[in-house]
């Protein structure tokens, strides 16, 4: 069977909201628009990167008011998170539409926010593998390091490792050579989800190497004109509203491209 491998974005692209925002802030006695605003000011005070920043200011809200910061704790989070519509059936269907026609559909998380909370996630089962920022615990288990953080440019790397079959985040074996035949995933094969900037250089990448860039846009919230902007630059192929319910405009995005895989020879 042909494989294909579908990499999506989370927060904004399958969630509404950031993840931090469904449950984390609120605990902490924060309001949303005030933590965000928070991160993004000490990112540019301080001149450090974003990502680090917002995982920063997580640990030290959590210590203002004495909530000690647990990988069980974070967890726990990913079963409030709320999901566009159709999610819990999309997996499935897209699973059996692929399998009906001989492709091999993979599902992976590409994510700038929370493995952990993501782990916790009722979706997450779905996922070859995820691809996401994570803290370092010690050894009374509460957070003392950042241990890994996934940003816009970055994620990049993860679609070659995906290709190639290199799962292993830490694996240097992504930059040996490969015969064409050899690859898990040919890059033509590859559809990418996002929802905004930070997914441009993934989506850019997917343009250039022949595989499907898709921009979802919360129709509750704007981000259409973003979107339908990157189709107009050429960064993308598809603008379409994040509903995964079955008949929606991306599962035809989805199922089209599927189609088209199969007729390659």
């Amino acid at each position: 069977m042909k494989r294909i491998a579908i990499c999506y974005d989370f927060d904004k692209t399958l969630t509404p909201l950031d993840m931090q925002s469904q449950g984390f802030v609120q605990d902490i006695g924060m309001g949303i628009d005030e933590f965000w605003e928070e991160v993004d000011t000490y990112s540019v005070d301080e001149h450090i990167e974003l990502n680090l920043t917002y995982m920063y200011k997580m640990v030290k809200a959590a210590g203002r008011v004495g909530k000690k910061l647990t990988k069980e704790y974070l967890n726990s989070l990913g079963k409030d998170i709320e999901y566009f519509p159709g999610l819990d059936t999309w997996f499935e269907r897209i699973n059996k539409f692929g399998k009906d026609r001989g492709v091999e559909v993979h599902h992976y998380i590409l994510s700038s926010g929370l493995k952990e909370i993501i782990d916790g996630t009722s979706i997450v089962k779905n996922f070859d593998h995820v691809y996401a920022s994570a803290f370092h615990y010690d050894n009374d288990g509460f957070v003392d390091w950042p241990g890994f953080v996934v940003n816009y440019t970055n994620k990049t790397q993860f679609l070659f490792r995906i290709s190639k079959g290199v799962f292993d985040e830490l694996d240097d074996g992504v930059n040996n050579a490969m015969k064409k035949g050899d690859y898990f995933v040919p890059l033509t094969n590859f559809i990418y989800i996002g929802d905004s900037d930070t997914d441009i250089p993934c989506m850019t990448l997917m343009t250039q190497f022949g595989g499907l860039s898709v921009g979802v846009y919360n129709e509750n919230m704007g981000g259409k004109k973003k979107v339908e902007k990157l189709v107009k630059d050429g960064r993308i192929k598809a603008a379409v509203k994040a509903d995964y319910s079955e008949g929606s405009e991306i599962e035809k995005v989805v199922q089209d491209a599927i189609l088209n895989i199969r007729s390659r020879k």
